[in-house]
């Protein structure tokens, strides 16, 4: 017959389902045998295995640190056979202070910073069990949670720690497996156990109602979170971003002229070397340009990173700076995933605790069943002994006619005794328990009470011994009762976990370290820009630009002005204001759509650079040209947008009605085909308006004149214009500006009282606001002042002059005014702007403009103060 024992036979198998297979057992096997926490105890295998290893020989925290090469080898050698690296990387966190909220391990030695040092060799550092981490192991000598082989069959581990707190979400955790991630923040221990205890007393406690005992999360390192949205969108779904900051005062230098920022709290998990080096590389790069210095003093009295700034720099934008480009602001991202029922699963805060609150409930129900066995195993011998020493003459006796120790057992067992109810009484039992005792009569021993009898000392046949079995017998009995009740009442087992919880609590309880701010953290780019007053120039041919109102010197009335925008022969600017950098600016179209932007959106250029081309800054349509600019300080309700054409039609909206702007633009006015529009302003309701023309005609009348409609109006008239007349200005009235400053072509100009404008009715021919004579040209513009207000003149070459108000000297309405700046012949004002600034910045000086820059006519030189020799009186006509 032909042997066939060493023929293989070959079974065809798929490759994608082979390793599919074996794909998925490797998955696993990383997913539950390494990277991701069990939700009961909260710990990794790894971490198990070294705290019960350090249990196991008894490294706690009354004893001696042990080296930390001592417990590696032994989770090694018994229960973790991967590499040594991987178990001291495990332990050494379990003991960092800036890692857990709540240590694990008392290390004792170098064991890391929060700078990103390595720890010192294993064989050099200490380590032994902290408090806490006891309160962990507790009961696990009592058949508390199942045991396992160990990976060669030769030790017994355990699966899970009993835990008598949440440890996952109290010390939180992070790994990486196959196709999964966890990250779980820590969280303060009394919040944990506060919401625990809520859940146990009421299981259908909602979120909300759990959140007011679990503010969030709370880091060892504090810190800040900003914003509570991703705090709960973690708890309700187990995944959310929570934003992080480090925590910062200012302080004045030890010179006293500057400020600094000092960073004591920096964000969970952040390096702190790499952060002072990031900042230091910013400022380098010029990325934050406040900064003058940084530098660490941190020392073993705590964190203390000095950002030392610049001489008058706003300390809180220098600030938002660092959040938005180090990582003194970072992101925590939340996913709550860990092994639940031997399955990976994103469990929500209600979910976790209810998961630890049932293997609570299995602990103390396990552990309540073993006392129990035990209690009444050694009642049971207390028992016997109590027995013997009451009829102590007859064991005595049967204990002597025995030949050997079996054969004394054996008759001990077969011997009747009595005296069971007056034993009971010696131990405090009830009557009625011992009345039946008594009713039972004849009281044979077990098989453990015979040996026990035998291996009993004749010292406990004293009358004291009697007395203390009997005690221990009563103590014994109670306990029983009590273990029972347990085991047979769910309240009352409830109620020892509650006890437990809050014994816990009481010992290891402490304040929050990390504070959570209600605000959103989300900077938005103004916040990184340091508010100030900005020049904004639009030119004819529809460039815009931004300069700071301290580039411009001021200078008396009459000058021949610094060079502003360097217009090309055939663009001037036509139109400026000044406005804060985080304002908005309306800018409308000569089609009657509105677009909306930020001050510091407008490109930043010098006083001679002639900025940007509208069209592309704005992102208007084809064909579209801006005819008004308007800046506004905050879109609020109970303000309105006016608005004004050439041909006289005024126009009132609600601010309110502008909120929901676009990129693309919305409507903003109505314009007919043979008007255009001028100009727009901000009103409150209650101002009066006054418009000028060209011939040097103004109205002046009421608001309420006006009744506001929408956005898609023409608006009414608001002065009858005379032949080839138009509108040149508005003025709103009202804000403590009681002089009219009225301007022409030529630079002549002139302040006149308000109150010489006597109001009429809208839409009349007004009255005389100057003389535009052949002298002074058309009028320009119009703007209300006060003494301490700075005005602003712009010509078509680009010429700027800054002076103040209180030097152009008063006149009536049909004066034909002073000079107030020096034109050049065929050179013309085409815009001003009235602004309130203060002194100090008034008078800097700025450097010249490059000597190759083309300009037309004198331009003023630092320190100057360039006059017209015929400025004082020249030109009034009264």
């Amino acid at each position: 017959m032909e042997d066939t024992s060493n023929i293989t036979q070959k079974i065809p198998v798929s490759i994608q389902d082979e390793l599919r297979n074996s794909y998925l057992d490797y998955a696993m096997s990383v997913i539950i045998g390494r990277a991701i926490p069990d939700v009961r105890d909260g710990l990794k295998p790894v971490h198990r295995r070294i705290l019960y290893s350090m249990h196991e020989q008894k490294i706690g925290p009354s004893g001696a640190h042990k080296k930390c090469a001592r417990v590696v080898g032994d989770v090694l050698g018994k229960y973790h056979p991967h590499g040594d690296a991987s178990v001291y990387d495990a332990l050494v966190r379990m003991a960092q202070t800036f890692s857990l909220r709540y240590p694990l391990i008392d290390g004792q030695g170098n064991f890391g910073s929060v700078d990103g040092d390595f720890p010192a060799a294993m064989r050099y550092t200490e380590s032994r069990l902290s408090r806490i981490a006891t309160d962990l192991l507790s009961d696990i000598d009592k058949e508390t949670v199942d045991f396992t082989p160990n990976y060669d069959d030769s030790e017994l581990e355990p699966t899970v720690l009993p835990a008598k707190f949440p440890q996952l979400l109290v010390n939180g955790s992070g790994g990486i497996a196959v196709g999964m991630a966890t990250n779980i923040p820590p969280h303060n221990l009394t919040e944990i156990i506060d919401a625990t205890l809520l859940l146990i007393r009421n299981p259908d406690a909602t979120l909300e109602e759990l959140m007011v005992h679990v503010k969030g999360p709370d880091f060892p390192t504090g810190g800040l979170i900003y914003g509570k949205s991703g705090i709960e969108q973690a708890y309700r779904t187990g995944r959310g971003q929570i934003v992080m900051r480090g925590r910062c005062i200012v302080e004045k230098t030890m010179k006293g002229d500057r400020e600094q920022i000092v960073i004591n709290e920096i964000p969970y998990q952040v390096n702190k070397a790499r952060l002072v080096a990031k900042i230091a590389e910013t400022m380098k790069e010029k990325r934050i340009e406040g900064i003058a210095e940084v530098r660490d003093e941190s020392d073993r009295e705590g964190m203390r990173i000095v950002v030392e700034l610049k001489k008058d720099v706003f300390p809180q934008v220098v600030q938002n700076q660092l959040y938005r480009l180090t990582d003194l602001q970072s992101t925590f991202g939340v996913i709550n995933l860990s092994i639940a029922g031997g399955r990976p699963a994103v469990l929500s805060l209600k979910e976790t605790l209810a998961h630890f609150i049932e293997h609570r409930r299995e602990v103390v129900t396990r552990r309540s069943r073993f006392e129990l066995r035990q209690a009444e195993a050694q009642r049971e011998l207390v028992e016997g002994l109590g027995m013997a020493t009451s009829d102590i003459d007859r064991i005595v006796e049967t204990i002597r006619r025995s030949s050997d120790p079996e054969e004394a057992r054996e008759r001990l067992q077969q011997l009747a005794l009595r005296g069971l109810g007056e034993f009971l009484r010696r131990a405090g039992r009830p009557e009625d328990e011992c009345q039946e005792a008594d009713a039972r009569g004849d009281y044979f021993l077990s098989d453990r009470q015979a040996k026990a009898i035998l291996e009993m000392r004749l010292s406990r046949l004293t009358g004291l011994e009697r007395e203390k079995l009997a005690r221990e017998y009563g103590a014994l009995a109670e306990e029983i009762a009590r273990l029972s009740a347990i085991l047979g009442d769910l309240a009352t087992l409830m109620g020892v976990i509650v006890a437990e919880l809050e014994d816990v609590k009481e010992r290891y309880g402490d304040e929050r370290r990390t504070e959570i701010v209600p605000t959103e953290a989300e900077i938005q780019m103004e916040d990184l820009i340091q508010e100030e007053d900005m020049v904004v120039t639009i030119s004819h041919l529809g460039y815009v630009k931004r300069t700071p109102v301290t580039t411009y010197r001021a200078q008396r009335r009459g000058g021949k002005g610094t060079l502003g925008m360097e217009a090309r022969e055939e663009d001037w600017v036509n139109q400026l204001f000044v406005a804060s950098t985080h304002s908005y600016v309306f800018f409308f179209s000569d089609k009657g759509k509105v677009y909306v932007k930020k001050v510091y959106e407008i490109p930043l250029a010098a006083r001679n650079a002639k900025g940007r081309a509208i069209v592309n800054f704005v992102g208007m349509e084809p064909g579209e040209k801006i005819a008004a600019i308007t800046p506004v300080s905050g879109i609020e309700a109970g303000f309105f947008v006016v608005t004004l054409t050439r041909r006289g039609q005024i126009k009132k909206t609600a601010l309110d009605e502008y909120e929901n702007f676009r990129d693309k633009g919305i409507i903003g006015v109505r314009i007919e085909e043979d008007d255009q529009l001028l100009s727009a302003a901000i009103t409150d309701g209650s101002r009066e308006f006054l418009i000028a023309t060209r011939k040097g005609m103004s109205i002046r009348f009421p608001e309420d004149q006006v009744r506001p409609t929408g956005r898609a109006t023409m608006g009414v008239k608001g002065i009858e214009l005379e032949e080839n007349d138009e509108v040149v200005g508005l003025c709103v009235t009202g804000d403590g500006r009681d002089r009219v400053l009225a301007v022409c072509e030529r630079g002549y100009g002139k302040r006149t009282p308000l109150d010489e404008f006597r109001k009429q009715s809208r839409g009349g021919k007004g009255v005389i606001l100057i003389d535009a004579s052949e002298r002074n040209g058309p009028v320009v513009g119009v703007a209300t002042v006060s003494p301490a207000d700075q005005i602003m003149l712009v010509t078509d070459r680009g010429q700027t002059l800054r002076t103040k108000a209180s030097e152009i000297r008063e006149t009536g309405r049909n004066a034909q005014g002073v000079r107030l700046m020096n034109v050049d012949e065929g050179e013309r004002v085409v815009a001003i702007e009235a602004f309130a600034e203060a002194e100090e910045a008034m008078t800097t000086a700025v450097p010249p403009p490059p000597a190759d820059a083309s300009v037309v006519g004198a331009v003023e030189a630092p320190g100057a103060d360039v006059t017209d020799g015929n400025s004082s009186d020249d030109g009034v006509t009264e």
